[in-house]
């Protein structure tokens, strides 16, 4: 679940809503089919795209709170200069009044999918990627060999997990997750990537291993991973440094916005 599914149900139980979701788009289209926005008579959660399409489509929906129809079928809307808006493409926008009782199943609904992400290390990197990666697609699994590492009211998308050795959790990672490695020791650091490579070999169901640090932080585990029978094979699976290229900021908040992106761009679609 996120933020703004978990905000929507605690208004439903106060107030209605009325649902606005994107059935279908031709052209160009702000969002894509599935966004949605849910319009209280106070409140506005979610978003279709802003602009003139948001601003008319919220007025309808509180028109439809103060009893107005709800639409059956899909409205069009043409993104034209009629709009002020220069898409150039054609929405389609479902109505749906929602009540309390549409609460409980809203998260199967409207609950978009996430990615996998496996992060080991809860120090400063850390907490800034599990910041950034709050509000993304994803669903992390954030792993520490240290008590009480974790901050406390994290979103329902991050699981928490002590985990002494640390690299003992690698075993019970979700198949298809993205593995980040930032540990407080290069020493665990290699443990973990050990044994993801391990498990790379085996299962082949860790698409990307990422390791934090410097070319020469890589070279260096290169080496000690050959002495235990790691080679080329196993090496083309890592990823060092981390990050899309040619940001070079060493701030925890660049670095985690350089890796969010990454992790976006190996995203299906």
């Amino acid at each position: 679940m996120n933020f703004g599914l978990s905000a929507l149900q605690q208004y439903l139980a106060h107030e209605p809503a009325v649902l606005v979701q994107v059935a279908q788009t031709q052209g160009s289209a702000p969002r894509e089919v599935g966004a949605w926005m849910a319009v209280s008579p106070t409140h506005v959660i979610g978003s279709i795209g802003g602009g003139h399409l948001e601003f008319d489509a919220i007025a309808q929906a509180r028109t439809m709170l103060a009893g107005a129809a709800v639409p059956a079928e899909p409205q069009r809307v043409a993104l034209g200069p009629s709009m002020g808006q220069c898409c150039g493409g054609v929405v389609f926008l479902r109505y749906e009044l929602l009540g309390p009782q549409d609460a409980a199943s809203l998260v199967q609904r409207l609950k978009a999918p996430t990615a996998p992400v496996a992060l080991f290390g809860g120090g400063h990197v850390g907490q800034a990627i599990a910041r950034q990666l709050a509000h993304l697609p994803f669903a992390l699994h954030w792993i520490d060999s240290r008590d009480e590492i974790f901050p406390n009211d994290l979103p329902p998308n991050i699981r928490c997990d002590h985990s002494d050795p640390v690299q003992a959790a690698v075993a019970d990672l979700t198949p298809g997750s993205a593995v980040l490695i930032m540990s407080f020791s290069h020493a665990e650091d290699l443990e973990i990537l050990a044994q993801c490579l391990l498990r790379a070999r085996e299962k082949n169901d860790l698409p990307y291993i990422g390791l934090i640090g410097s070319k020469s932080k890589w070279a260096t585990f290169r080496h000690r991973l050959e002495a235990r029978g790691f080679d080329e094979s196993d090496f083309v699976r890592v990823t060092c440094p981390i990050g899309v290229p040619g940001i070079a900021g060493k701030q925890p908040e660049v670095i985690a916005v350089a890796v969010a992106a990454q992790l976006l761009q190996r995203l299906p679609g």
